[in-house]
């Protein structure tokens, strides 16, 4: 039944799309004029509400726009392929003028780019999935035959596809509300890597602290500069710490730490006496014994090439916010001479359970530039694979390590694993791993 409305409404919008072509095949003008007018009222209530066909009460606004894109992109691209024998066939068999065919073909093309537009508009205020560079492809290929309508099938595609995750989603977590599954004895602790910052507008950890959210979870974050040494990050977040502790009234807390904020938090723990306060400590593809390829990259390039890049971040980064950055000193600490002298230096405590985390990259295309680059650079250092900036050898330090599975084609790179890209990735689902790992933390009691 939704595909025959679906059917139906493309067939009533191509009448109208060949309105001028059609009115020369004879009939009671005033017929045809109403009839005209009735399809131009319903492509303008059209375009300004869709009429979702999915009913379902408690759609968010941003998948009910969703949806509406969808559907009106759905209809769009149906029309780009009918509308073409459509024009011949009036062409060929009804007798117009040339003038009349040019008219009629001009007509529906305008009122075909309107629809679409006002599907892809949609989307654009709505889909986290459709990314600046498919918007910048379809910007040079919309006017070109059978490229635009290819581009288009990617477009809705993404969006169908994001909408039934999303519903799923919020289906999921409605089912289990009740159960406050992530609502763990202590608040958590979310603790970021190397060359970034807690920024209020762009959550570093991208929708994962909403979601343990609304599972029942409590969810600070480490507020420590974005590069420095390990020392002056982790005396940040122990500052940190006693802030939550002091503002929660909770004996302690839960740290989940991402890349370099888990050698942070280990020294917090370790050696700033923060273990009274630390329940767990769970590291995210953290190079706990460093990063092989970091060594050689340092060792060729030339001392002023790296001062001038050091001078360059940590004055951006001060702009930034950063009190005092220092970019060579943070990457320093990542080599793997740097991380077995910390290693030897940083005990675990007892009364604190550690666990570490790992993923690795199969293909380049898994991420951007540097973490490509990163890929093929980590694969002559650590035969086990890495995530594009660590390697697997390197991140699973505890026994009871936890290796995520391979992914199909591309696998999970050092930024899927925090939600970089916002992307949902075929085969695993980064909002539900955290939710996972925390349940099983309430589990066991902490």
């Amino acid at each position: 039944m939704k595909y025959l409305g679906f059917i139906i409404r493309a067939l009533l919008l191509m009448t109208l799309f060949n309105c001028v072509g059609l009115w020369a095949l004879g009939g009671s003008a005033l017929l045809k004029g109403l009839g005209i007018a009735a399809l131009a009222v319903h492509l303008g209530a059209f375009l300004a509400l869709p009429q979702i066909h999915s009913k379902k009460e408690k759609l968010s606004p941003r998948l009910k726009r969703l949806s509406d894109g969808a559907y009106t992109l759905g209809i769009g691209r149906l029309l780009l392929w009918l509308e073409v024998p459509a024009i011949a066939a009036l062409a060929a068999f009804g007798g117009l003028t040339v003038v009349r065919n040019i008219v009629n073909a001009v007509i529906a093309y305008l009122l075909l780019l309107l629809l679409n537009t006002a599907g892809v508009i949609r989307l654009a205020v709505s889909s986290k999935q459709i990314k600046l560079p498919h918007y910048l492809l379809l910007m040079f290929t919309w006017y070109i035959p059978v490229v635009n309508s290819l581009v288009l099938r990617k477009f809705h595609r993404l969006a169908r596809t994001e909408y039934r995750v999303e519903l799923a989603k919020d289906d999921l977590n409605d089912m289990r509300a009740e159960n406050r599954i992530c609502q763990t004895k202590y608040p958590i602790l979310m603790v970021h890597g190397i060359f970034f910052r807690d920024w209020q507008y762009f959550n570093y950890w991208g929708r994962i602290p909403k979601e343990l959210v609304k599972n029942g979870a409590t969810v600070f974050y480490g507020c420590q500069q974005s590069a420095n040494t390990i020392e002056c990050s982790a005396r940040e977040i122990a500052a940190q710490i006693k802030t939550i502790i002091e503002q929660t009234g909770a004996p302690k807390l839960n740290i989940i730490a991402h890349s370099k904020g888990g050698l942070d938090s280990r020294y917090a723990i370790s050696r700033l006496g923060m273990d009274k306060y630390v329940a767990s400590l769970t590291t995210i593809n953290t190079p706990h014994r460093g990063c092989a390829w970091v060594d050689d990259i340092l060792g060729k390039i030339p001392q002023g090439i790296a001062a001038a890049i050091d001078r360059r971040y940590n004055v951006l980064f001060s702009k930034l916010g950063d009190k005092d950055p220092h970019f060579l000193l943070g990457v320093n600490e990542l080599t793997a001479a740097s991380c077995e002298r910390f290693n030897a230096e940083t005990p675990d405590m007892p009364g604190v359970f550690y666990q570490s985390v790992m993923s690795r990259m199969s293909s380049p295309k898994a991420a951007g530039f540097p973490l490509n680059f990163g890929y093929h650079l980590g694969k002559k250092f650590d035969k086990g694979g890495n995530d594009g900036l660590v390697g697997v050898n390197s991140a699973l330090y505890w026994e009871g390590s936890s290796m995520l599975p391979d992914t199909r084609h591309r696998g999970i790179s050092h930024g899927d694993m925090i939600d970089l890209m916002r992307e949902n990735i075929e085969d695993f689902d980064v909002r539900e791993f955290y939710v996972e790992l925390v349940k099983k933390l309430k589990e066991r009691g902490l």
